[in-house]
């Protein structure tokens, strides 16, 4: 028991240093066992900040088998099905002794995940799970229960999630431990939200954001190692989206390596996924130019050259060995569904298998080269919209090896001419960064691998 009469789930760890100077394993395992060493406490709340491929669900992972090893029933919320489907695969295959329950919707039909893994039970009331150790279901699916409560939960996510959702589920649980990226995009709505703007439990605040505003004292732990990231992008996405919550990359340069198969014939093209190929990163510049939001000729550039990554026949060496970059490991993002539709059109049958998703969809996920079109190439004005600092931060982290970004020229003099117009309200807390400041960071950086089309 610990003092006020709190069970502690989990042996107190010997203190472990706390240099600076740690190597990236060393780092990432201390911050770990001080967020286990707070679950053990009387706090009733414990959140994690985690940047890109930082490891949030091997912790999530970690966390759920050391709650059900001690005994206790856990509920664990996730945002989307692909999330739930995810976690329960994770859990599963490290933990196959853990008890699961999938609680899901009525027209829900489990993925080849789920049932790959027959342990797993799948059910439409909690009742029906009231056995199982670990139930995990989407924050809409929990927020559907009448009854039913659980010592513990873990939110993963949960910057993602709206803090009306939260105010849903909180009598489902005890304690909570929170997991999620704060750089990423903010939670989102498609109607008109002014009104509740400045109120403490506005709806459009993240989870988070509501729950240390009222409850300033829970402490908060931040994951200091990006394991996806390559070192050649760690400190650029650091710098632009996490200036006080900074982290570095797993690796070191020389354990990452793109090479191509095939040599290349001297277009812009080629030239463009050389740069991306030995610097990380490459900037396809198209001619200044006010297009439409389906500019014809980014759209064309920007399935080009995921066309042309495969026609090289890439493989990437890294600490996990050399392996062929095939279709599946390629990844196209842009900001609108339109854009997403007009080049998927544009790969053709060349580009079967490639990944084509707007930023909300490639949230979360991994491949080890993307190409992206810029949210701001070729417009008029820069909207709310295509600053938000997360869009860009999603596009630009989602590689284990290099990202080619395509824009057209004059980004940087659109940012100058069209500062942040926004309503500023009372007792709203200011984003930092901004989407200005941002991409003019990510933009700063790309002019050194600039490779004008032809």
């Amino acid at each position: 028991m610990t003092e006020g009469g709190t069970r502690s789930l989990f042996p107190v760890a010997a203190p472990v240093p706390a240099a600076d100077d740690l190597d990236p394993s060393a780092a990432a395992a201390r911050v770990v066992e001080e967020v286990l060493a707070d679950l053990a406490g009387a706090h009733r709340g414990v959140v994690v900040d985690s940047p890109p491929g930082a490891g949030k669900s091997t912790l999530v992972v970690r966390a759920a088998a050391h709650v059900a090893a001690a005994g206790e029933r856990l509920m664990i919320v996730a945002q989307t099905n692909e999330q739930v489907d995810d976690l329960i695969d994770r859990i599963a295959e490290k933990h196959p002794g853990i008890t699961l329950g999938r609680l899901s919707a009525s027209g829900y039909l489990p993925s080849e995940r789920v049932l790959a893994r027959p342990s797993v039970r799948v059910a439409q009331k909690a009742d029906d799970l009231a056995e199982h150790t670990v139930v995990i279901a989407t924050a809409a699916k929990w927020a559907t229960l009448s009854d039913g409560s659980w010592p513990w939960a873990i939110v993963d996510e949960a910057y993602q999630m709206r803090s009306d959702m939260l105010l849903r589920i909180a009598g489902r649980f005890e304690r909570a431990l929170f997991v999620g990226d704060p750089g990423q995009l903010d939670p989102f709505s498609t109607v008109e939200v002014e009104r509740w703007a400045g109120l403490a439990w506005d709806p459009m605040r993240s989870a988070v954001s509501v729950l240390l505003a009222h409850n300033p004292d829970l402490p908060v732990h931040r994951l200091p190692v990006s394991w996806r990231l390559p070192a050649s992008a760690a400190p650029v996405v650091s710098e632009a989206f996490y200036p006080f919550t900074g982290f570095r990359a797993g690796t070191r340069p020389e354990q990452r390596r793109l090479e191509y198969g095939a040599r290349g014939m001297g277009t812009t093209y080629d030239r463009a996924l050389e740069e991306a190929a030995s610097t990380g990163w490459a900037l396809y510049e198209l001619p200044a130019r006010h297009t439409l939001r389906t500019d014809r000729e980014a759209v064309q550039a920007t399935a080009a050259l995921a066309v042309r990554l495969l026609q090289r026949g890439p493989v990437a060496h890294s600490e996990q060995g050399a392996n062929p970059v095939g279709a599946d490991r390629v990844a196209i993002g842009a900001a609108h569904r339109d854009q997403v539709t007009a080049i998927r059109a544009a790969l053709g049958p060349h580009g079967a298998g490639i990944t084509v998703d707007t930023a909300n969809r490639l949230q979360g996920r991994e491949y080890d080269v993307t190409v992206v079109l810029h949210p701001l190439s070729g417009r008029r004005d820069a909207t709310a919209f295509h600053l938000e600092s997360g869009r860009l931060c999603v596009l630009a982290s989602r590689h284990r090896h290099a990202c080619v970004v395509v824009a057209r020229a004059g980004i940087p003099e659109l940012l100058d001419a069209h500062p942040s117009t926004e309503p500023v309200h009372l007792g709203v807390p200011v984003k930092f960064p901004d989407g200005w400041e941002a991409n003019q960071s990510v933009l700063a950086h790309l002019a050194a691998h600039r490779v004008p089309a032809g």
